[in-house]
């Protein structure tokens, strides 16, 4: 009778063991997988760069005279963000028409520096590649050295801007020294925490 309680046990047990396990090996598959998880689709799915070579930088939100207008989130394809390819994921908090978008684009490029002879022609194909932003929506642009800026709305690709001049000056919006905002700057340019 004690032989067959003891294997009885002994099978009760078992299930019990094997779900702990398998809750166990599941948690540290997850948690390897959370930082790729993490990675919205505009950045993972870019010809090129392999998706584990995405790092997510900082995040900061953009704010004008008090009023927020999107959250803005860094991810670098490397460990220096001057040299390797970027990806700038913005998600709005309010409405905002497309227009709107390109001309304060094209502005800050203006103002910045960029070619006063080629903003014609990058304002062409920005309203091409602009729709008009609900709250919540995001609009991502992939830059990747010396080929120009890829853009998403909603993750799926609107379409390219095939100019690297374009790529240097889009990005300096938000990371030139000169920045119109250099807190929000200051925030995408921290790199991720190094484990210790």
């Amino acid at each position: 009778m004690n032989g067959w309680r003891a294997g009885l046990g002994m099978h009760r047990r078992a299930p019990w063991r094997h779900a702990v396990t398998a809750a166990v090996a599941a948690c540290a598959l997850l948690c390897a997988a959370a930082p790729a998880l993490a990675l919205p689709d505009a950045v993972r799915d870019n010809p090129g760069v392999a998706p584990g070579a995405w790092t997510r930088w900082g995040s900061g939100e953009m704010r004008w005279l008090g009023i927020a207008l999107y959250q803005a989130t860094l991810f670098v394809a490397g460990n220096d963000a001057g040299e390797a390819p970027l990806a700038l994921r913005l998600e709005y908090r309010r409405d905002i028409p497309g227009a709107r978008l390109v001309q304060a684009s094209m502005e800050e490029m203006r103002r910045l520096g960029a070619d006063p002879a080629r903003l014609p022609e990058w304002e062409a194909q920005l309203q091409r590649l602009f729709p008009d932003v609900q709250k919540g929506d995001t609009i991502t642009g992939v830059r990747m050295p010396g080929q120009g800026v890829r853009f998403f709305h909603q993750d799926r690709l609107r379409g390219e801007l095939a100019d690297a001049e374009f790529g240097r000056w889009f990005f300096a919006i938000w990371l030139h020294p000169d920045s119109r905002s250099p807190g929000l700057r200051s925030q995408l340019l921290q790199p991720p925490r190094k484990p210790s």
